[in-house]
């Protein structure tokens, strides 16, 4: 089991860095509640390290070290390795859902471009359905219709998230819009990322991720009613938090260049008021067929590994392809400043 102090300083961590979470967490059983405060608190400061600092190479390489440890049974001596080391043996947590993870911030450190929207969810998948799968490990669920249902909802969190971070990415020399909207658009990725600035075609690209995002919403709710049902308020409050980002993004006409969406306390709370409401009423609705929904293609892998109580396999030959990649960038950048 995870140490208290160890737990405690996860619980810390996601109160400063990820409240919108907190919040909807405080909603779950304890029996899931506390693994998964200390699985987001691992997770987000892999993303800091590497979405931050400016050795990206260097932190996913140091995270691939970090997760050899932890799968060792002898982790790093941080209260968030430790932590995360109890849930592997607690729950029997696939290494390819953590390694998916890897894989999506090993090309967020490549600074990789995705050309079309099937590739964006591939990213997606890695960087947030992953999480979604683990989270379904931390409440026994390994249902394949339901973890397809899981991985719906972290692509369509992470669609909102590239919807409302568009001209702050861009600010940062990222572009997580698919590359073909703007060759269609007869935009130059290029100069757009040197001076972004909104546009009607622009506004339309963010329009249709978030409306891509909302079916995979309606997709994912079939999936939160079959969770165990003390944690259904829970989930679905981060359901109507994440798509209520979105709204607010409709709202601003869908410029997310010169302004960034909030949503407010109050909103929160009545998202949560809803998300309560919603659980008391899957106890009378029928399971919907929606539910049955063959996974998206790119979550498949997820689904299968999640549903699969084999011991941890070793690392795919696709994030050690990367991983390699990684380790020459590194390396020439460590030459460099020499």
């Amino acid at each position: 089991m995870i140490r208290p102090d160890d737990l405690e300083h996860c619980r810390a961590a996601i109160r400063t860095g990820s409240l919108s979470f907190y919040a909807a967490s405080k909603l779950l059983p304890a029996s899931v509640r506390d693994p998964s405060l200390a699985l987001y608190a691992f997770c987000r400061l892999a993303d800091d390290e590497v979405d931050e600092g400016d050795q990206k190479a260097s932190a996913v390489l140091r995270l691939r070290d970090r997760l050899d440890l932890a799968y060792e049974g002898r982790p790093q001596n941080a209260p968030e390795d430790r932590a995360f080391a109890a849930i592997i043996d607690e729950f029997d947590m696939p290494r390819e859902l953590p390694e998916a993870l890897l894989e999506g911030l090993a090309w967020d450190a490549m600074g990789r471009r995705y050309a079309t929207l099937s590739d964006v969810r591939v990213y997606s998948a890695r960087v947030a359905s992953a999480v979604g799968a683990m989270m379904c490990v931390l409440m026994r669920v390994r249902d394949p219709d339901t973890l397809a249902r899981a991985c719906d909802l972290g692509v369509a969190m992470q669609l909102t998230n590239i919807a409302r971070d568009v001209g702050e990415d861009a600010r940062a020399g990222r572009i997580y819009l698919p590359t073909d909207w703007f060759e269609n658009a007869g935009i130059d990725v290029e100069g757009f990322l040197g001076d972004p600035k909104i546009s009607t075609d622009i506004a339309q690209m963010v329009k249709r991720l978030l409306e891509h995002a909302r079916q995979l919403y309606v997709r994912s709710q079939a999936g939160i009613n079959a969770l165990p049902l003390n944690a259904r308020t829970g989930i679905w409050a981060a359901r109507l938090v994440y798509d209520g980002i979105g709204t607010e993004v409709r709202r601003h006409h869908y410029n997310s260049i010169d302004q960034r969406a909030h949503t407010s306390k109050t909103q929160k709370l009545g998202w949560l008021a809803q998300a309560a409401g919603h659980s008391v009423l899957s106890l009378v609705t029928p399971k919907s067929p929606v539910l049955y929904a063959a996974p998206l293609p790119e979550v498949a892998f997820l689904v299968d590994a999640a549903g699969d109580r084999r011991p941890p396999q070793k690392r795919s030959q696709a994030v050690l392809d990367v991983l390699a990649e990684l380790t020459l960038q590194d390396a020439a950048l460590d030459i460099q400043r020499r």
